[in-house]
């Protein structure tokens, strides 16, 4: 008979536990969640659910919880399959219980699992400092590359709809409301409370419009850094959310707002935007950033929730303490991600191998620039991934029209992304004035700054660097000798006007981009 009394249940996960180090599995141990037990043993992990009827899931019966088992198989097989190995049956009685056996007699059901080392967690390199640009980029890619192949919501279904969002955004308020009482958090919540029902209404065409260009999709609905893997050298996404299907049917923005999130909430503000250029470069969204904010702010303040509610279980002491200030900084992050920014254009302005890309690279993240780099969106003109080669293309890809193209386009692009309030940096060369002149004027008649980056470095240097890039691979440039020979010959010296409002840039060395601030637009 299945285990439902906490007596029971007990009883049950005691005895497993006992068991399983019976039989020499190594570092045993149980870890409880709030609906879950997870039980390590070895190399092995069971993950229980918990016999529970909540306002946000149904586990009260044991077919129930075997379905629940299922569908965390199906949907982390997507992402992990190394990881997710069965659903396994347990068998006998609560105090006599067998992992494995005959499925018409469960009592309880596991996911059986692959443990993952100690340290893998990327919340865990986080708070030891040791998440950095390859883990990120390599997250990018595989969040990009795992929503592009995730399944989009059909047209009929109930998912994705901006309503929804906007009632899920309105429920984290009242669990915070106890909280802020008598301080000054009431008004920062009064004020969020506002702008998250102004910002939803502003929203709403845009998501209905991104509902049907296929943009909600089945994706994760849980996704920080708890919850993202360092394995083996690569990035890994698990524990998706099973439970309701409605919090990962999501917009693949919504999901990429909660890692965005979560790198600011552990003080990797520079390596949230690192991370959020990098998926842009892979899945060519930039419609997703009007709705950043949006969602980001959502996310931080579903954790603040989920603190405060913690800190109301009836716990005391530390622990009601910690919980409670864990909510105010995610109210206070929320807030920082809800403030306006000051939109600004920068134009790259150098031939190939100046270092406008290798070198702007620490500016956006300094600065929480969107870059549209010419490179990538040429290649994606044409359906080609950044690093793919364009040598099988008819008739290539770096003829006049098909440039004439790729500047409208990141015109296009910059233009929307600048009246979402993103700065934004277009890496291009820019070594002709009639390339410049179109996107200067659009900042103008936005009635923004402006500025050129202009990249520069002796031509040995420049024609070793490409040599090199050439050498190595992998990058979205393709730029040989030939072209830079071409390049030194046809760029033109900035005007007057341009030169007023340029840095001029020894891309010899690393650039200091601090050393620059009172040179650039403020924040």
């Amino acid at each position: 008979m299945s285990p439902t009394t906490p007596a029971a249940c007990a009883r049950l996960i005691a005895q497993l536990q006992h068991d399983l180090r019976a039989s020499g599995a190594a570092d045993v141990q149980c870890l409880e969640t709030h609906i879950s037990w997870l039980l390590l043993a070895g190399e092995h992990a069971y993950k229980i659910k918990k016999p529970l009827t909540l306002d946000f899931l149904d586990f009260g019966t044991l077919a129930q919880r075997r379905a629940a088992c299922e569908e965390e198989l199906r949907i982390n097989r997507r992402s992990a399959p190394e990881l997710y190995l069965e659903v396994l049956p347990i068998t006998g009685t609560p105090a006599a219980p067998r992992l494995g056996g005959d499925a018409a007699q469960a009592i309880e059901w596991a996911v059986h699992m692959r443990r993952f080392p100690p340290g893998a967690l990327l919340a865990e390199r986080a708070a030891r400092g040791a998440l950095g640009p390859a883990q990120i980029d390599a997250l990018a890619r595989a969040v990009a590359t795992f929503q592009a192949q995730a399944a989009q919501a059909p047209a009929d279904s109930p998912w994705g709809h901006a309503a929804d969002l906007a009632r899920l955004a309105h429920d984290n308020f009242a669990p915070l409301a106890a909280l802020g009482a008598g301080t000054a958090l009431a008004g920062t919540l009064q004020r969020l409370a506002h702008w998250s029902e102004t910002e939803g209404r502003r929203l709403a065409p845009l998501m209905a419009a991104r509902r049907a260009a296929g943009r909600v999709r089945e994706g994760h609905g849980d996704l920080h850094l708890g919850n993202l893997l360092w394995l083996e050298g690569r990035a890994r996404l698990f524990d998706a959310i099973e439970f309701d299907p409605a919090l990962r049917w999501i917009d693949v923005a919504c999901d990429i707002a909660f890692v965005f999130m979560d790198l600011h909430a552990h003080g990797l503000a520079a390596l949230a935007w690192r991370f959020l250029n990098a998926w842009l470069e892979h899945s060519g969204d930039f419609g997703a950033v009007a709705r950043l904010p949006y969602d980001a702010v959502y996310r931080a303040l579903v954790r603040a929730k989920v603190a405060a509610l913690r800190a109301g279980q009836g716990q005391g002491g530390v622990a009601r303490t910690a919980a409670e200030a864990e909510a105010r900084r995610y109210v206070q992050l929320a807030a920082q991600l809800a403030a306006p920014r000051r939109p600004w254009l920068a134009l790259t302005v150098g031939v190939s191998g100046s270092g406008k890309s290798s070198q702007t690279q620490t500016l956006i993240e300094r600065r929480a620039l969107v870059r549209l780099r010419a490179d990538v969106e040429r290649k994606r003109l044409f359906g080609l991934a950044p690093e793919a080669a364009s040598a099988g293309v008819p008739g290539g890809i770096y003829g006049e029209a098909t440039s004439d193209r790729l500047f409208s386009h990141l015109r296009d692009q910059a233009r929307a992304l600048l009246q979402a309030g993103q700065p934004v940096l277009v890496d291009a060369t820019f070594i002709r004035r009639a390339r410049r002149a179109p996107f200067i004027a659009l900042a103008e008649e936005l009635g923004l700054p402006w500025r050129l980056l202009a990249f520069d470095a002796p031509e040995q240097v420049l024609r070793q660097r490409v040599r090199e890039r050439a050498a190595q691979g992998g990058d979205a440039s393709e730029a040989d000798e030939a072209v830079l020979h071409r390049q030194l010959a046809q760029r033109q010296p900035l005007t007057a006007n341009e030169a007023s409002h340029a840095l001029t840039i020894d891309a010899r060395q690393p650039v200091d981009w601090a050393a620059w601030d009172s040179a650039l637009p403020g924040a």
